[in-house]
């Protein structure tokens, strides 16, 4: 594994489980000196950091809640370095407070923390253009990511700050237990791999190592 990102500092939200979990040991796999990971259940953030092993603070808190943000960006401040990478926004939640406000304020508040010509990864989805039933919610708020990046790719060019926008497709995460149970969720799990050209879903560590590529 190469040590690409060797003195480096990271924020991941939504770094407890799925996509944001394996972006977070990707990183360290890969040298980062440290990285911050959030996520809103204590149990899932301790189960995170004895996975990721090294070099990983936890925050307990809502990228939707400003002052749980504010206690993220204090960490990182105390740490009196600053940001390289900030934040891949591994958001599982249907609303828009967390997918549109969260992921809007969690880049606002970090900014003033980050090094010229680090590096923004936004976490979006191919559902802001399939158009996937019952999915009408979360379509909207993951279609709102890419004016964002766009607007801050402009804003940001004279610091260099890079701004790019990861759409997965049908990725295994533990968001589909919330969705189905039992045979249920494998006749779901089917259904997508078959819609895949691939013939499977894809995991996260796949869209983890596609993350850390825009970092480079």
């Amino acid at each position: 594994m190469s040590k690409k990102f060797e003195g480096k500092i990271a924020v991941v939200t939504g770094g407890s489980t799925g996509i944001g979990l394996a972006t977070a040991k990707r990183f360290v796999d890969e040298g980062i000196d440290h990285i911050f990971i959030t996520g809103r259940r204590k149990d899932a953030l301790d189960t995170a950091v004895a996975d990721i092993g090294e070099n990983v603070t936890a925050v307990e808190g809502d990228v939707a809640n400003l002052s749980d943000l504010d206690r993220l960006y204090d960490a990182v401040k105390n740490d009196h370095r600053p940001l390289d990478i900030a934040p891949l926004g591994a958001v599982s939640d249907l609303h828009f407070d967390a997918n549109v406000k969260g992921l809007f304020f969690s880049v606002r508040k970090g900014l003033p923390l980050m090094k010229n010509g680090g590096s923004i990864i936004l976490g979006g989805s191919i559902a802001d253009i399939k158009g996937f039933p019952a999915m009408s919610v979360y379509s909207a708020t993951k279609a709102a990511i890419r004016p964002f990046a766009r607007t801050w790719t402009n804003e940001l060019r004279d610091r260099r700050i890079r701004v790019n926008v990861l759409s997965p497709g049908h990725i295994d995460t533990p968001i589909m237990e919330s969705l189905q149970q039992g045979e249920a969720l494998t006749r779901m799990k089917k259904e997508m791999a078959n819609n895949v050209p691939l013939g499977r879903m894809g995991d996260s560590a796949e869209i983890a190592r596609r993350g850390l590529r825009c970092c480079g």
